[in-house]
């Protein structure tokens, strides 16, 4: 049951308040001034206060300032704009004035206690995350992990420009979440770009935007991504397959804070703070002239290093554990565990593929248990029921990627591909990248 303060030094009111109020299944207690309201107790006791603006002693204004925490809502005979901007500039989290019928009293309350409760409940969320895992939801205790933890915390508050480095799948993009989640500008938008994705041919426009009539198939004006961006966080993962025409046009922007649309004649200012991210070695491309210099040093002044799942041991069996408990929720399956030789599988297995392999194995360990518990069976990672080649030999997992590829590639698409091998097209792309295996044309 809720519980309401009412402040009022004119009793008629305050018992008519007190009476509608109780009727609705609130409990109420009342105080003619803010000191009588001080003396029965901390106001914290309360789910909300009304308070009237002109009291007896201290004003209304000031149960604001006591308050605290608690949402106050005044009322006053003396309605006006002035006294209602002041008020919400104060903290106050509504204004009533009276007369006030007694169905708008009861919504205004109404309102001021679920806001409050979903107030309270996301903060008590956000602590028991926080104090679980330290960067929104990236699980990990291990000596490597808890160093990211803290290069996320010392930069996020900053507009500093951060490179995220590490091998597919690690969780870059999670870690720009945190970086942006944890700034000055969290209202703003997270615009994720993955640079591999867009064509070659459209990756400028999509970026930076065009005019109407720029080029053919530019039937309107179109804002780009950047500029979406702008008061937020721009995120460029795979950053390395920026092509040349538009690590130029990204340099301008980090070096002006403004961009020119495609076929535009003037440029535009933005805001932006960039975070990038690559699985590749900078250094070596700048060295082999496929990326600018000076923009290297641009993006890489603060870098994070994110560690391989095979580097974090002792991370794997809670990660493994939140990622079948999210699973279980994402596919409305029943809890369930793993199996202690299951468990142990995971623990052992190298996983090249890193946190995402892991995710991917797992949801489809899910899928395929018959009961609550996630055997050996379930999780087929190679091992003693490793692939085999046409002479009954053992495959690697690359192996045996190269072989799938090769035999279903001109039968499958792209995304049939990759669900067979139970990863995401992203995964799919990047694991071509890494092995050199070059992506044919379908017949026909």
């Amino acid at each position: 049951m809720a519980e309401v303060l009412i402040i009022e030094d004119e009793t008629i009111i305050r018992d008519a308040i007190q009476r509608h109020l109780s009727r609705h299944g609130m409990g109420v207690s009342t105080a003619e001034s803010l000191e009588e309201a001080l003396d029965q107790g901390p106001l914290a006791n309360h789910d909300l206060i009304l308070a009237d603006i002109r009291l007896p002693g201290r004003s209304g204004m000031e149960v604001i300032d006591e308050a605290g925490p608690v949402p106050v809502i005044i009322m006053t005979s003396y309605a006006s704009i002035r006294s209602a901007v002041d008020a919400m500039r104060r903290g106050a989290v509504d204004y009533i004035a009276k007369p006030f019928d007694n169905e708008e009293l009861r919504l205004t309350v109404d309102r001021a206690l679920r806001e409050h409760a979903l107030q309270r409940q996301n903060a008590a969320l956000r602590a028991r995350v926080d104090a679980d895992y330290p960067v929104n939801g990236i699980v990990g205790r291990s000596p490597a992990m808890a160093q990211v933890f803290e290069r996320v915390d010392r930069v996020a508050p900053t507009d500093t420009t951060v490179l995220i480095l590490g091998e597919s799948g690690t969780g870059k993009e999670l870690v720009a979440r945190a970086l942006h989640e944890q700034s000055n500008r969290r209202d703003g938008p997270l615009i994720a770009v993955n640079c591999a994705a867009i064509p070659e041919s459209l990756i400028e426009a999509e970026l930076f935007g065009h005019e109407k009539g720029a080029f053919t198939g530019a039937d309107a004006t179109r804002e780009g991504l950047v500029e979406s961006a702008s008061g937020g966080t721009l995120f460029l993962d795979e950053i390395a397959e920026l092509p040349a025409a538009a690590q130029a046009r990204l340099l301008r922007v980090l070096q002006e804070s403004e961009i020119r649309r495609v076929g535009a004649s003037h440029s535009r200012q933005v805001d932006i703070r960039l975070v990038a991210a690559t699985h590749r070695d900078l250094q070596t491309l700048v060295g082999q002239g496929h990326f600018r210099e000076d923009l290297y040093f641009r993006i890489n002044v603060m870098e994070i290093q994110l560690p391989a799942l095979r580097e974090r041991g002792e991370d794997v069996p809670e990660l493994a554990r939140f990622l079948l408990e999210k699973a279980c929720r994402r596919l409305n399956r029943p809890a369930m565990t793993f199996s202690e030789e299951g468990l142990r599988q995971i623990m052992n297995h190298d996983w090249p593929g890193n946190v995402r392999e892991l995710e991917n194995v797992i949801e489809r360990a899910v899928i395929l248990a018959d009961g609550a518990t996630v055997t050996t069976d379930d999780l087929a990672l190679p091992g003693r029921t490793a692939p085999t080649d046409n002479h009954g030999l053992n495959l690697s997992l690359e192996d045996y990627f190269r072989e799938f590829v090769r035999t279903h590639e001109g039968e499958l698409t792209e995304t049939e591909l990759a669900r067979r091998l139970g990863i995401s097209r992203k995964a799919l792309w990047e694991k071509r990248q890494r092995l050199g295996i070059q992506r044919r044309r379908q017949a026909g």
